[in-house]
């Protein structure tokens, strides 16, 4: 048998073969799947390891790999070398902040100055607090001792309050005991110059050192200040500085490979819009990440939770926000932000110890290593539990560079419950004349896309006008029923089907109400959209000058909620993310003022009020960080990726048409 003839015979088969093939599905027999070159799993591990997630916090960033189980967690500082000799140092304050009205110690000019005037002061000395200050935090004690009293312990006896003269009859008679002539902890090597120091490097820059510390993020948006290094080009070079080295050097990827990785950016639940558009330029531009996608807190913290639907309530350092969540939407209207978090509780909790005689008195609020003592002591020691009282024995240790290793003891009371029970109770912390709780606002308009939310509320505005003008034209000529007249070149109408395929008109207006009522407006009622202008903004300012308590926020941001049923499933499932409610008991306690402040008709309705501190008993700081990692995974994701190319033709526009919230 010829060639020819063999490969003709071996083309029969192959025909005979093929009509079985569909002869079996016709008969409804499946064709048995083939396995593909590449196992399935192997091609998503291969492309999530080349996804890095990254989530900026205003004290921590966390970063790493889609395929990491924990990220990399580095503090969220930079320590910048001056560049002329003899130049005042600047160091961006840890715990003090505005509106305590502290009056500080400027170290260039040595003259007292108030920080209500110059927030962002040079190296502050001790505090000292001013009168209204002072009486509102001493108002806001008197709560928390009011509600620690009226709360029975689990034996049904109440709490036996204990004075601060108590333990400060012990503590002053404290000396410390030295454990080490040395504390074996160094400061920074800075005798080659380096121009930058990232992370514990830069926390352990001499003072004396010629370098200027800068928090890049504050309060969860960009650390935008009129002080040196506060610009915002020098911020956003701050983070690409930051960024750059950790994914360099603790990820080990040359940044000259980042053409090869994507990125998913965490922003937060209420963001700056120009903010966020400036980091996606520095991610795809300054970096080169190949392609980006830009998710919320809040939704990644159910990704990572495992939840559906959530109640999120984030606990951070700096911020608490709050955000219901449902199958992976965001709902706008209870999106809620309150400028106080973890480091509120520290420096209530360094009072508090002042006050009790605390034996470390050389302790200050403006060094940045006694912060972080502060930091550790209320982690080890603060709790929530209501069945812990009395006066109780502790003790800590002091290691600081060029100095002894120290032994304190303290003795300590309710100030351990009374720290943190500030979360609830925020005039405790002493904040005056400062906005506490932020609201997501409708887009101010962006220059670069022209069909943004502001288009789309004109455009639907006019479609409304017009079509009541026409149903009114209608009436006039037929009062009696409707004629069949064409409606359809009306202004309104002809309009709103003229914007362009893709650019979400209608992902805007189906995705999230927003062509309602704005976010703020939810607190004013229904029937009250025709009021004047100037009467919505005074009752919101109003708002948004109250400090809502933890719980009162919680059950605010449910209300906001559009249907008894999503209400019902966000008390259900309140999900408590970040560390700045990491207190032993705090769940229980969460839990019963939950309980006692909703509404009585939900009493009824709601059959388990849950709230979940620690899902699958992960650490809640790392769990919106999981979200991230968790998304990159997701098949629903390909349509997100925002890539350098789009982003360097169309700008913000890609953000409108690929972010999974209305931008």
């Amino acid at each position: 048998m010829t060639q020819a003839e063999k490969e003709q015979e071996n083309g029969k088969e192959k025909e005979k073969e093929r009509d079985k093939e569909k002869e079996r599905e016709q008969r409804g027999v499946k064709r048995p799947i083939a396995p593909p070159t590449i196992p399935e799993p192997l091609q998503e591990q291969i492309q999530s390891n080349f996804v890095i997630v990254i989530h900026p916090g205003s004290r921590t960033l966390r970063v790493g790999r889609a395929t990491d189980n924990l990220p990399l967690t580095v503090p969220h500082v930079i320590a910048r070398r001056h560049k002329q000799s003899g130049q005042p140092r600047y160091e961006d304050a840890r715990l003090l902040r505005d509106g305590l009205n502290v009056r500080r110690a400027h170290v260039a000019c040595k003259d007292l100055i108030c920080c209500s005037h110059r927030p962002h002061c040079i190296l502050p000395h001790a505090p000292c607090q001013k009168p209204e200050s002072n009486e509102q935090r001493q108002n806001g004690l008197k709560m928390v001792d009011q509600a620690i009293w009226s709360k029975k312990m689990s034996n049904g006896v109440r709490r036996t309050p204990v004075s601060a003269e108590q333990a400060r009859a012990y503590n002053c008679q404290i000396r410390p005991a030295v454990l080490d002539g040395s504390s074996r902890v160094k400061w920074t090597n800075t005798a080659h110059h380096p121009p930058h120091l990232i992370g514990d490097e830069a926390l352990y820059v001499k003072p004396t050192d010629c370098y200027d510390i800068h928090w890049p993020i504050v309060r969860g948006q960009l650390n935008v200040h009129a002080g040196p290094g506060g610009s915002l080009t020098a911020v956003l070079a701050d983070l690409e500085t930051i960024w750059s080295h950790v994914i360099q050097k603790n990820l080990e990827i040359p940044l000259k490979d980042l053409k090869y990785y994507r990125c998913i950016l965490l922003v937060p639940d209420i963001y700056n819009r120009q903010h966020a558009k400036e980091l996606v330029s520095m991610l795809l531009l300054n970096m080169g990440f190949s392609a980006i996608i830009v998710h919320q807190e809040s939704v990644c913290a159910t990704f990572g939770s495992g939840l559906s639907s959530a109640c999120v309530v984030d606990v951070g350092d700096q911020k608490t926000s709050l955000c219901c969540v449902e199958d992976g939407v965001s709902h706008r209207n209870s999106r809620l932000s309150l400028a106080y978090g973890g480091a509120d509780v520290t420096r209530i909790l360094f009072w508090l110890l002042q006050r009790a005689g605390f034996p470390y008195r050389d302790c200050q609020l403006s060094n940045r290593l006694d912060c972080q003592l502060l930091q550790h002591i209320k982690e080890t020691l603060c709790h929530l539990d209501q069945d812990i009282s009395g006066l109780q024995d502790h003790e800590f240790q002091t290691r600081f560079p060029d100095s002894p290793a120290f032994l304190f003891q303290v003795r300590l009371g309710d100030e351990k419950l009374q720290a943190p029970m500030g979360l609830f109770y925020p005039s405790t912390f002493g904040i005056v004349g400062q906005k506490m709780t932020s609201l997501q606002y409708r887009s101010q308009g962006d220059a670069e896309d022209p069909h943004d939310e502001l288009y789309l509320l004109a455009t639907h505005s006019k479609q409304d006008q017009s079509s009541k003008s026409a149903s009114e034209r209608k009436a006039v000529s037929r009062p009696g029923g409707a004629l069949d007249g064409d409606v359809s070149g009306q202004g309104g109408i002809g309009e709103l089907s003229e914007l362009p395929r893709g650019s979400g008109g209608s992902g805007a207006m189906q995705g999230e109400t927003d062509i309602g009522p704005a976010q703020g407006e939810c607190l004013m009622g229904v029937g009250e959209a025709e009021e004047p202008l100037s009467r919505k903004t005074a009752i919101l300012n109003q708002f948004e000058g109250k400090a809502l308590g933890l719980d009162k926020a919680i059950l605010h941001s449910i209300d906001c909620c559009a249907s008894d049923e999503t209400k019902r499933k966000m008390y259900s499932s309140i999900l408590v993310v970040g560390g700045g409610l990491m207190f032993h008991g705090a769940q229980e306690f969460l839990l019963h003022r939950i309980i006692n402040k909703m509404p009585p008709s939900f009493r009824r309705l709601v059959d388990n009020v849950e709230v979940i501190t620690r899902p699958k008993d992960m650490d809640p700081r790392l769990i919106s960080w999981k979200g991230g990692a968790v998304l990159a995974c997701l098949d629903t994701t390909q349509e997100m990726w925002i890539h350098q190319r789009e982003w360097q033709r169309f700008g913000v526009r890609m953000l409108r048409e690929r972010a999974a919230f209305v931008w």
